[in-house]
């Protein structure tokens, strides 16, 4: 059961069947229903809470900043008339073969094992049809995903679980991935409702027997070994194709600047709000600093490294419009990646699904997980109502690569044109020439984060007097 407030029942709703009193009842703030119950959990079960998608809790979010768009001192461009360039390089610092994008707008890491086969195929269609990349995740590369995807990221993880270099030297791009948002100093989980007799093959693993991968790579044991790492999946692709170094947002400056001195191409920093398919609920909601903190700290360390520019910075973590990718472009990123607003293009915690050329309801579904569509985070117990969380004959069934494709290329074009009006907007002939000086702050809090005025001042706080 989730510790969390469930946002269809008002904090201050008095409990039922309650003999009104002259004393009026008063909910602890410290000790809440929430809290109660999270103790009540632990105590009656002795064991944590394990879910899936991200934080719950607010946190702050590139909502908080607006652009400071064109009128009289700036001149805006034309849509219809005036272009607006949105095509993304990734990996020119020592890759033979950089990886060339039609928009900056990318899709991360989600395992097959976590989504489904026609999921993962779904994505590769969309993401070839959109002029993007897809990535791996753990477990391997399917045939299908490498299939349907022009261009396609290849994950080296902790676990190594499915790693292949015959895979990896099909890959357009290697991902080595060092932490993750939702989880930065965890390993990975897969129960084993989920691992599938396919799954467990690629894995070399016994079916049905729960996953949990390794919280860091088994052959480091400091900084130089990342050196050695990189150098070797060099070689082993003969310096063709770029190396990314994915990391969870922590310690992010120094972090962004080992990973630069490693010889990393590109370097992806994954915010707290980053999903995942199961881990420990504590570290969603508790561990990390949120995206709109960490994206500045990353651009500053590239700048002290004198490598801003050279090596590219792809941020994540709770994207979800054309204006969270543009205000993340003006702050300073190449491109972004995106996760569990994919899922959602795909009909994630939608009360339906299409197969068979109807929509059918899936609430009966959500009702025998105990919860209901928009509140579902139930992906790590391999009974998506919807068909994408799942390795489940019956249930993958309810998305077909076709429709998942169609949705999510629509999702991803909107997005990119969302980018290149607000560009225009600004006056930009093209999407990364957005920059810090078009953006303003409608908290103290998001200023002194993104490092931008707080909005009518000229005021950064930490960095300038009022």
């Amino acid at each position: 059961m989730s510790t969390h407030p469930d946002p269809a029942v008002p904090a201050s709703s008095s409990p039922p069947n309650v003999v009104p009193s002259r004393v009026p009842l008063e909910e602890s703030v410290t000790f809440d229903r929430h809290v109660l119950n999270y103790i009540h959990q632990a105590a009656e079960h002795g064991l944590y809470e394990i879910r899936g998608l991200g934080a719950k809790r607010k946190l702050p979010t590139f909502d908080d900043l607006v652009f400071l768009t064109a009128s009289a001192s700036r001149y805006p461009l034309e849509g219809y008339r005036e272009r607006c360039l949105s095509k993304t390089v990734l990996g020119t610092r020592f890759a033979k073969q950089p990886v060339e994008l039609e928009i900056p707008i990318t899709i991360a890491g989600m395992s097959f094992g976590a989504l489904s086969a026609n999921v993962k195929e779904a994505l590769g269609r969309a993401a070839t049809a959109a002029g993007t990349s897809t990535t791996t995740g753990d477990g391997g590369m399917t045939p299908e995903e490498r299939q349907s995807s022009k261009t396609l990221v290849y994950q080296c993880l902790p676990s190594r679980y499915g790693f292949n270099p015959d895979d990896l030297r099909k890959a357009d791009a290697i991902e080595l991935v060092i932490g993750q948002g939702a989880k930065p100093g965890g390993g990975g989980m897969l129960l084993g409702q989920k691992v599938s007799p396919r799954v467990a093959k690629m894995r070399t693993l016994p079916a049905g027997i729960d996953q949990r991968s390794a919280c860091r790579h088994p052959d480091w044991t400091g900084p130089d070994d990342l050196t050695i790492k990189i150098n070797e999946l060099r070689e082993i692709t003969d310096w063709r194709v770029p190396i990314y170094v994915k990391m969870g947002a922590t310690r992010v400056r120094e972090d962004v600047k080992l990973a630069v001195k490693a010889g990393a191409d590109v370097v992806v920093i994954d915010g707290m709000q980053g999903g995942t398919a199961a881990t420990q609920q504590v570290f969603i909601e508790h561990v990390g600093i949120p995206t709109l903190a960490a994206l500045p700290l990353a651009v500053e360390a590239l700048e002290e490294m004198n490598v801003f520019g050279e090596v590219q910075l792809i941020i994540s973590g709770g994207i979800r419009s054309g204006a969270d990718v543009a205000k993340a472009l003006a702050l300073g990123a190449d491109a972004v990646a995106i996760g569990q607003a994919v899922l959602m293009s795909l009909g994630c915690n939608s009360d339906h699904y299409h197969q068979d050329g109807q929509d059918i309801s899936a609430t009966d579904d959500y009702l025998k997980l105990e919860t209901a569509p928009g509140y579902c985070h139930h992906c790590h117990t391999g009974r998506c109502p919807v068909g994408i969380t799942t390795q489940s004959p019956d249930l993958e069934t309810r998305l077909s690569p076709e429709w998942g494709a169609r949705r999510l290329k629509n999702y991803l074009q909107v997005l990119n044109m969302e980018v290149t009006t607000l560009a225009r907007a600004c006056g930009k002939s093209n999407v990364h020439h957005l920059e810090r000086e078009d953006l303003v702050a409608l908290t103290i809090e998001a200023a002194a984060m993104a490092k931008v005025p707080l909005a009518g001042t000229n005021w950064i706080p930490g960095k300038s007097q009022m």
